[in-house]
C-alpha cells in the first residue's frame, strides 16, 4: 500500500522557473538530484507525466519544462529558436533549479538533441543522460542521405515554407495528427495531441515551434557557430563524455531504426543502446512501463 506520504511525493505538480532571460512553466515531481526531462515536437512536458512519479519514487526531483515557446513557457525575447538556445536553456534551468554534479538529463527528439549538447557543453552538471527516438549528431551525414528517410522527413523541409504555419493551424492542427499517425502508428494519442496543441494555440506560439526547424539546418550545426550561442553549438558536434542510454522503437515512423542501429558506438564509453519493440517514435508514452523501467536502471547504477 502506498502511504499518503509516498503519494503526495509523487504528485505532479506545475509551477514556474526563470532561466536564461525566459519564464518557464515547468511540471515536477519529488525531491533529490535534479532529473531534467526535455520533450520534442509536436509534443509537452505532459509526455513525461508516466516518468516523472516513477523519477520521484526513486529519490529524484524529476522536472519536465515546456520547452522554449510552448506555453505556457514564455516566447523568447530574443526570437531565437535554434538548438544552441535549446542547449542554453537546459544548462540555465540546471542552475535556476538547484541541480548539482549528480544531475540527469533526459530528451526525447528535439529534447534529445539538447541533451548531446547540454551534456557536452557542461559536462561537470550531468552525472547521466537518456535520450530518446534521435541519435547522435554524427548519424546526420547517413541520415540526411538516404531516399526513404528523406521522403519521412518531409516535414523538415516543409517548415522551412511561407505556408506551413497556415497548413498546421488548419483544421484545428490536424496536420499535428497525421505526423502522431505516422511516427507511432496504431498509438491513440489524442490525449498527448491535445496536450500539445494546447501550447501551441496562443499567439505566435506555433510559429516558435516551427522556428525549431526554420532556424536548424540538418547536420549543418557548425554553420551557427558565430551567433549569440556559439559554444553551444560548437558542443553540439561533440561527443557527450557521460554514460548514455540511448533508446530507438522498431515501428519508429520518423527515424527508421536500420539507420542508427549503430548509434551504441557514437556514443561514450559504458553507453548503450536500446530497441523497444512494438512502438513508434513516441515510445515513452506508448509503453511507459517498458521505458520507465530501462531509464531508472540507467540512472541508479
Amino acid at each position: 500500500m502506498v502511504s499518503a506520504a509516498d503519494q503526495s511525493a509523487r504528485t505532479v505538480r506545475s509551477g514556474r522557473v526563470t532561466a536564461n532571460g525566459i519564464e518557464f512553466g515547468i511540471l515536477e515531481a519529488g525531491s533529490g538530484p535534479l532529473a531534467l526531462c526535455l520533450h520534442g515536437f509536436p509534443d509537452s512536458a505532459h509526455s513525461w507525466r508516466h516518468l516523472l512519479p516513477e523519477l520521484a519514487r526513486a529519490g529524484f526531483r524529476g522536472v519536465a519544462p515546456f520547452m522554449r515557446g510552448y506555453a505556457p513557457t514564455a516566447l523568447a525575447v530574443d526570437g531565437c529558436y535554434q538548438l544552441g538556445a535549446l542547449v542554453a536553456d537546459a544548462v540555465a534551468l540546471h542552475d535556476a533549479l538547484g541541480g548539482d554534479e549528480q544531475a540527469v538529463l533526459i530528451g526525447h527528439d528535439w529534447g534529445a538533441e539538447t541533451g548531446y549538447g547540454a551534456a557536452a557543453l557542461a559536462p561537470e552538471r550531468w552525472r547521466k543522460l537518456v535520450t530518446i527516438a534521435v541519435p547522435p549528431a554524427r548519424l546526420d551525414a547517413r541520415i540526411f542521405s538516404d531516399y526513404q528517410q528523406l521522403r519521412r522527413f518531409f516535414y523538415v523541409f516543409f517548415m522551412k515554407t511561407a505556408r506551413a504555419e497556415a497548413v498546421i493551424a488548419a483544421d484545428d492542427m490536424a496536420f499535428l495528427d497525421r505526423l502522431w499517425e505516422d511516427w507511432s502508428p496504431g498509438y491513440d494519442a489524442t490525449e498527448d495531441l491535445h496536450n500539445a496543441k494546447q501550447c501551441l494555440r496562443a499567439a505566435g506560439h506555433l510559429s516558435a515551434a516551427i522556428g525549431y526547424y526554420r532556424a536548424d539546418e540538418p547536420g549543418l550545426h557548425e554553420n551557427q557557430r558565430h551567433d549569440a550561442y556559439a559554444a553551444e553549438h560548437a558542443a553540439l558536434l561533440r561527443t557527450a563524455p557521460q554514460p548514455t542510454l540511448y533508446l530507438h522503437g522498431d515501428r519508429d515512423g520518423c527515424i527508421d531504426v536500420a539507420l542508427v542501429a549503430d548509434a551504441q558506438s557514437h556514443l561514450a564509453p559504458d553507453s548503450r543502446m536500446e530497441v523497444i519493440e512494438g512502438v513508434g517514435h513516441f515510445l515513452h508514452v506508448e509503453r511507459p512501463g517498458a521505458v520507465n523501467e530501462r531509464i531508472l536502471a540507467r540512472i541508479l547504477s
